[in-house]
Formats: structure tokens, sequence, C-alpha cells
């Protein structure tokens, strides 16, 4: 007989709300016209002793549950009665450390996570946390005033959203660049003072620099480059010509070794009927 397993059920309280053992519920509507709620679990936002993180504990509300249809204006929405909120940020799972971030793009993004979420909120001042992990509800996400699109709407404006402006993204691409121009300028200065310098164990970095000088952008540096390639595939295709005409010369002698071993073994059955052969 197998046995079954029994699937954990979520603890309830009094009052039938799931719970979750140090978080707060509250609960959320798409709309008026949804009978039952959804349950957001909040609670202040702490990590361990000695770890790094980007939000202040004391500012920053965690929260868990949210649903694919609540985005973070959302979020700011619902929460803003409790104090002005800084910044909010869903994420597809909790953040343990502190992580370098690059600063968020209109255009080039990560694939929005499809499922459930965890978000962090950030108040300005510390009693809004407080205020939050009060809250009773429920509250709606869908209003009259702020709609929320799903379904087939929701699908059109996303695939609105994902056609970028070129202007826009020339702009977005060229930022970007100059960023990333300066910053490899800066380590290449930064490199070239340290070269040749002791570190403090009296050790000094070897690097490349100065070996091979990378060609300019030229177009007579480009020609140079095409004429090395042509010469380069026309000796291959000659040592694959010479490689055929060996291989060709091998097969020749195996016939010829193959010949004579014929002419040999009919040489020694007939010493043999003739009783001369003499192996010894």
């Amino acid at each position: 007989m197998v046995a079954r397993r029994r699937k954990r059920a979520v603890p309830e309280s009094d009052s039938g709300v799931p719970t979750l053992p140090g978080y707060s519920a509250i609960p959320i509507k798409f709309s008026e016209k949804q009978q039952s709620s959804h349950y957001l679990y909040v609670r202040e936002h702490k990590v361990r002793e000695g770890t790094k993180s980007p939000w202040p504990p004391k500012r920053t509300l965690f929260v868990l549950n949210v649903p694919p249809y609540c985005t973070e204006e959302c979020l700011l929405r619902l929460l803003s009665p409790c104090g002005p909120v800084q910044s909010v940020e869903l994420q597809e799972k909790p953040e343990l450390a502190e992580s370098p971030k690059e600063p968020p793009s209109k255009f080039f993004h990560p694939k929005p996570v499809s499922g459930f979420q965890v978000a962090y909120v950030l108040f300005q001042k510390p009693g809004s946390v407080s205020a939050a992990l009060a809250l009773k509800g429920p509250l709606l996400v869908s209003t009259e005033s702020h709609p929320v699109r799903s379904g087939v709407l929701k699908w059109i404006r996303d695939y609105t959203d994902s056609v970028p402006d070129p202007e826009a993204l020339r702009v977005e691409v060229d930022a970007f660049m100059e960023t990333y121009d300066r910053k490899i300028a800066e380590e290449e200065a930064k490199a070239k003072e340290e070269e040749g310098v002791p570190d403090e164990e009296g050790w000094v970095k070897v690097t490349r620099r100065g070996r091979r000088p990378v060609l300019p952008r030229t177009e007579a540096a480009s020609l140079r480059v095409l004429e090395r390639e042509r010469r380069k595939r026309a000796r291959k295709e000659l040592l694959n010509f010479y490689a055929w005409q060996h291989r060709e010369t091998k097969m020749e002698h195996i016939a010829q070794l193959r010949k004579k071993f014929e002419e040999d073994k009919q040489r020694i059955e007939l010493m043999r009927a003739q009783r001369k052969f003499r192996p010894y």
C-alpha cells in the first residue's frame, strides 16, 4: 500500500484569514466585482547583522505573494495612504545581499516575471512601515479612477510599449556608450599609472601593454588585414594540395608493397615444393 503525502495547509487565524508567521496579511481585490480576496504578506525588511542591504531596514516594507496583475504603480497607489513612498521595486525572489545594480533602462530591461513576485517598498519616514502593517483592507487594485488593464487590452498595451521610439533609443545608447568609453579610459589611465609600480609586498604587476599595438582603424589598415587573410587562405589551399599529393604517394607505395608480398609468397611456395626452402 502506497502512503500518500498530505498537503501542508496554510494556517488560518480565527477569522479564516491565511496567516504566515512573522507577517501581516493585507487583503486585496482586483476590482469590486471580485468576491474573494487575495492576501499580501508584509513585514519590516530586516537582514542579518553584518549583511549589507540596499534597502534601509526601518523604512522598507517587504511584501510577499504579489500577484502578476499588481504592478509597481499599483503598489505605490495602494500604500501611499500610509505615507510618502520613495520607491517600489518588484523582483522574482528576495534579495539576500547587496549586489551592484545598473541604472534602469526604458528599452533594455530583463524579461518580466510572469508569476507571483516579491516587492520592496521604500518609504520616506519610518512610521509609514508601521502604518502599512496595520492596514486592514480589502484594497482595490483596479478602480474607476485608476483602471488596471487585463486580458487582450493588457497584451495590446504591452506590445505597443515594446516598440521603442528610435530617437529616444539612440539618445540612450549614445549616453550608455559615453559612460562606457569614459569608464574604459579611466581604467586604462589607472593601469598605466600602476604599470611598473610595486605594491605593498614588492610585487610588480606584469601586463601585455605595449607588446602588440592595436592597428588604427583606417582604410589602409583594413586593406592590409584583408590581404593577410587572402594569403592565409591561399597558403592553406596549397598545403591541402600537397597533402593530397602525399596521400597519393603513400597509396602507391602500399600497392607496391602488397605486390611484392604476393610475389615473395609465390616464390616461397615454389621453394617448398622443390624442398629448397630453409627459413633457418
